[in-house]
């Protein structure tokens, strides 16, 4: 029993890494006022990037640099529509998430002829997994031991990475005076550009951060949790995020706290596969695919409370004249 709960909670840790990375993404660009749809695209934009350029050249860090870039790249699109030109943040949102869709598997397609697909990736264009110190030892040891070798010791470096960005998040958010600034203008734009400070720098500043973390999860999931790109690979992880950062109410700790919930629903649906229920039989493949995204739903219907949000999110700013 406590090794099949130790197993789940491995598993947890492995699919909630991608959601912690786009989670905080949205955390810094929705506590700036804006609203990020794009998570979805900027995830499965830099997945490609990362595994694509892991295979020409070999390395997952230089996939790594180069998923980053095209997850700042297109965050950087969504901010000249946004902020620049006071666009709907929705709609560009949502423009960036169909784009992607369709660029990813084109050009891997033309520049692989693999069906949408990119190579296996293998040795060093890989993440591959860290064992600590003594871990093959401890794991005779009761409790403690299979804690520390199966639980804790065992993951790639991205998923240390993930959980080391909560309290960093925390301390950007509130101890700084970028994360002061940061949520003045998310709550009050007038304000702070009354007090001298450009308002579109702050947000611009916000969605760079956006996108490296989105670029952090893309990468995971191509270089590190999979073995290469595949079409669509994201599946639905940037609206997931989102529904984490409604559910945690747009605070680093519990929405770490709701990446992990709704990541431990999806290893529980994985352990479920092939499950017979008395009375039921063999639950069926596609319910169990869509228990995570169903039991998300519910959770945030039933369990949240009232979410308000930053009071200028989604709000285009225009600068008032003397």
């Amino acid at each position: 029993m406590f090794e099949t709960l130790i197993l789940m909670l491995d598993a947890t840790m492995r699919v909630s890494t991608p959601l912690i990375f786009a989670a905080l993404a949205g955390l810094y660009s929705e506590r700036a006022g804006i609203v990020d749809i794009g998570l979805e695209g900027k995830i499965l934009g830099s997945a490609f990037a990362a595994a694509a350029a892991a295979a020409v050249f070999g390395s997952a860090w230089i996939g790594l640099c180069f998923g980053i870039l095209a997850s700042v790249g297109l965050a950087m699109i969504h901010g000249f529509a946004c902020i620049t030109h006071r666009g709907d943040h929705i709609v560009s949102g949502v423009a960036i998430n169909t784009i992607v869709a369709g660029l990813t598997v084109t050009l891997s397609m033309h520049w692989f002829g693999m069906g949408g697909q990119t190579p296996a990736l293998v040795g060093d264009a890989r993440f591959l997994d860290i064992t600590f110190p003594f871990a093959d030892a401890m794991e005779s040891v009761p409790i403690i031991g299979q804690i520390y070798s199966n639980l804790l010791s065992g993951h790639n470096i991205l998923v240390y990475l993930a959980f080391i960005m909560v309290p960093v998040t925390y301390w950007v958010i509130y101890k700084t005076r970028f994360g002061l600034r940061l949520r003045a203008v998310g709550e009050n734009p007038h304000a702070v550009d009354t007090a001298g400070i450009s308002v579109s720098f702050i947000r611009y500043r916000a969605l760079i951060i956006c996108g490296i973390l989105c670029g952090l999860a893309g990468a995971y999931l191509s270089t590190a949790h999979n073995a290469g790109f595949l079409k669509d690979m994201s599946a639905g992880k940037g609206y997931m995020a989102l529904a984490a950062l409604i559910f945690g109410k747009w605070r680093p700790v519990p929405v770490l706290l709701a990446c992990l919930l709704f990541g431990f629903l999806d290893a529980v649906a994985v352990r479920m596969q092939g499950v017979v229920i008395p009375g039921i039989g063999e639950v069926p493949v596609q319910a169990i695919e869509v228990l995570p995204y169903v039991l998300t739903v519910l959770l945030l219907a039933g369990f949240i409370g009232k979410a308000i949000g930053p009071k200028a999110i989604g709000r285009p700013y225009v600068k008032e004249r003397a």
